[in-house]
């Protein structure tokens, strides 16, 4: 089956992609382009799935280049391919080095494409409600200024993860969100039983724009759509042992 690419003009001319799950060669609860190396898939599965993105990318394998996620507002520039035994503890990377692929993985959590095509930089983020919070959006931000990109120059795209409608929160998460500033309040609706739901993409393109950068969001929602989308929470509601992984690239 042919791979299955989302991508948004508004980073045009670059070569980038939100990679649904088509196409793939995993099988079972992983079904698709399951591109996770940390899930229980079959490691060549996987390794056959990444191998297929860099196809479609134009690259190598060696230069599609992941971190290693764990939520931070931690950013990596890079200018060389990395082995995965290399890779840093980092939830987002830029790099300004024409040839590499950019990629993160996800499945609800926000991937987030960045450029500037004058200067030549770009980015990726992995930008789940910890990240965003945490700041890891504006860091990626500066890490590309550090590249010589300029702000005002810089295009953001949230791609596909879990929308509001589907992301039922407690009170402990609202307060989590209030503590940092009362006015946070408006990516939150209520829900029943006294729940609420949250505006992930909502929340990050309020803080994109705060810093100064163009920001889109595919529209796109993981959780609503399995036939498209790997999805943790949809994973946790089926009682599934584990769930796929979504990559998304972007490359000079």
């Amino acid at each position: 089956m042919t791979l299955e690419i989302i991508t948004s003009d508004a980073l045009a001319p670059l070569r980038h992609g939100f990679f649904t799950r088509r196409g793939g060669a995993s099988s079972g609860i992983f079904a698709g382009l399951n591109c996770g190396p940390g899930s229980t898939d079959q490691s060549d599965s996987v390794r056959l799935n990444r191998a297929r993105v860099a196809t479609a990318m134009e690259v190598e394998p060696n230069a599609l280049v992941t971190v290693h996620q764990v939520h931070s507002a931690d950013v990596a520039s890079i200018n060389a391919p990395l082995a995965d035994a290399d890779r840093p503890r980092a939830d987002a990377v830029v790099t300004a080095t024409p040839g590499l692929a950019l990629a993160i993985l996800t499945a609800d959590c926000q991937p987030v494409l960045f450029a500037d095509a004058d200067a030549g930089v770009i980015g990726a983020a992995h930008a789940g409600w910890r990240g965003a919070l945490d700041g890891v959006l504006e860091q990626t931000i500066d890490a590309m200024i550090a590249l010589g990109a300029r702000r005002d120059n810089i295009t953001a795209v949230i791609g596909p993860c879990i929308s509001q409608r589907n992301y039922e929160v407690g009170q402990d998460f609202l307060e989590k969100f209030l503590d940092e500033d009362p006015d946070h309040t408006h990516h939150f609706a209520n829900g029943e039983n006294g729940r609420y739901q949250f505006d992930l993409p909502g929340f990050s393109l309020a803080r994109l724009r705060a810093a100064g950068v163009d920001a889109h969001w595919t529209g796109h929602c993981t959780y609503a759509d399995p036939a498209a989308f790997y999805s943790y929470r949809r994973s946790c509601h089926e009682g599934q042992a584990d769930y796929g992984r979504l990559i998304s690239v972007i490359r000079l």
